[in-house]
């Protein structure tokens, strides 16, 4: 089996809550990173951390981009899709996003929104009437027959912003854990092996089916009270479904991928461009082991529904043409595909009043359509992060896209994305010191 050797920590259950922190960049050092762009020599520490992390026993390839107000990104590429793939990475390559899934459901829905077909605080019930009369866990995680009427219906507002109550595999502990996964409703895929602490289990064979099974199971917060990471970007992959009268992954390369260009994003990767497919590996025991090669991975075939919370596959060069998107305030290239006030919106904080910021997601941040808010000195960075340890970023004040592409699980079990992120601040800031010093 393909591996490699590293220093790093045991596999830990909440990877993609640990991870919520490194979807911004502070702002005190956007301003700036223009010049960290403009010419590779001006991000030596970042090269260096990428050259650090990539070579035989470590990594066997790693991108991070930066993207210019207007211009395409520019990356520092090193290394190859694999081990014993050894096709050179390049910002055409192809990873699995996971989670980085969830704000391009996030800014679907906010496309009908801005359509006048969905609202905010609209009842998910108006569209899935099953979901009329929800039932909630009197202690959440605890037994799933010890349960009472909601207060509250849940809103399109709290399936963007994770307060809808909803569990997730992944987060959940105990009985309701267990309803879910016999249920089918799982966050996602990740290989055609058995991998201890990350497997999602078998998944119901439809959105439709999903959406309905998912009603019939006790939420485990009362809407519009709790932040909890959960399923709601999945079931409006179903929302999605019934007011546009499409198939979900339809709606998408219709709706966004075709209008942006975004040619290599997919639900499930051709086979003529299963070459480009990077390998994802598991860190276990001071290894990296191959748990889904890009040759044979599960991705090259087609899923039991579009997974809106976790299911894409992307590029460095698709993905930041959503992000330019978000930058241009709704449109790239002179095709407009969202308004300014659907952007503005989508990526400013949508949680319901009252509602406490994510506590797991240090520093205090709030949220939006399915990506984290900064506040304070990260005003105006909207992102997210994906489970196999990708991180992609918009700064919609300054036009400014950054990224990290990489293919691990769990993403903390490593402290890359900590240094990748000191790293790049580190550069800008000694770049902004010398020009001080110019200038003196």
């Amino acid at each position: 089996m393909e591996q490699g050797n590293f220093s790093g920590g045991a596999l830990a259950r909440r990877e993609v809550m640990r991870l919520g922190a490194m979807a911004g960049l502070g702002a005190a050092l956007m301003p700036r990173l223009a010049f960290a762009a403009a010419d590779p020599a001006t991000m030596p520490r970042v090269a260096a951390l990428v050259d650090r992390w990539v070579g035989p026993g470590k990594f066997p390839g790693m991108i991070a981009a930066l993207g210019l107000p207007g211009q395409d990104a520019r990356s520092v590429v090193r290394g190859t899709d694999g081990f014993l793939d050894l096709d050179p990475l390049s910002p055409d390559s192809l990873f699995r996003i996971y989670s980085r899934t969830k704000p391009i459901t996030g800014f679907a829905t906010m496309m009908l929104i801005d359509e006048g077909k969905l609202s905010l605080d609209q009842p998910l019930a108006d569209i899935l009437p099953k979901f009329a009369r929800m039932q909630v866990q009197v202690t959440p995680d605890g037994p799933i027959d010890q349960v009472r009427p909601a207060k509250t219906p849940i809103t399109i507002r709290h399936l963007l912003t994770h307060t809808s109550g909803l569990g997730y595999t992944i987060i959940q502990k105990g009985p309701i854990k267990t309803a879910y996964e016999d249920a089918g409703l799982v966050a996602g895929q990740i290989s055609r092996m058995s991998v201890p602490g990350l497997d999602r289990g078998k998944a119901v064979p439809s959105l439709a089916l999903f959406a309905d099974r998912l009603a019939e199971l006790p939420l485990v917060y009362e809407p519009g009270t709790q932040w909890s990471y959960s399923l709601g970007l999945d079931l409006l992959g179903r929302v999605i479904e019934v007011v546009s009268g499409q198939p979900f992954d339809a709606f998408l390369k219709q709706r966004l991928f075709d209008p942006l260009g975004m040619t290599s994003t997919w639900f499930q990767v051709p086979a003529s461009e299963a070459k480009r497919l990077t390998t994802n590996f598991a860190a276990v025991k001071g290894n990296f082991i191959a748990i889904d090669p890009g040759d044979t991975s599960v991705f090259l075939d087609k899923p039991p529904f579009p997974f809106g919370g976790s299911g894409l596959v992307s590029s460095p060069r698709d993905y930041d043409r959503f992000l330019l998107m978000l930058a241009n305030m709704g449109q790239v290239g002179g095709t407009r595909v969202l308004s300014e006030a659907a952007v503005r919106t989508g990526t400013g904080n949508l949680l319901p009043p009252g509602v406490p910021r994510p506590a797991m997601m240090p520093p205090a941040s709030d949220f939006g359509a399915g990506g984290r808010v900064g506040v304070g000195p990260e005003a105006g960075i909207f992102g997210w992060a994906g489970a196999a340890g990708t991180v992609g970023t918009v700064d919609v004040r300054r036009g400014i896209r950054s990224g990290i592409f990489v293919q691990f699980m769990p993403p903390d079990a490593l402290p890359l994305l900590g240094e990748y992120q000191q790293a790049l601040r580190d550069d800008v800031m000694a770049l902004i010191s010398t020009k001080t010093g110019a200038g003196a």
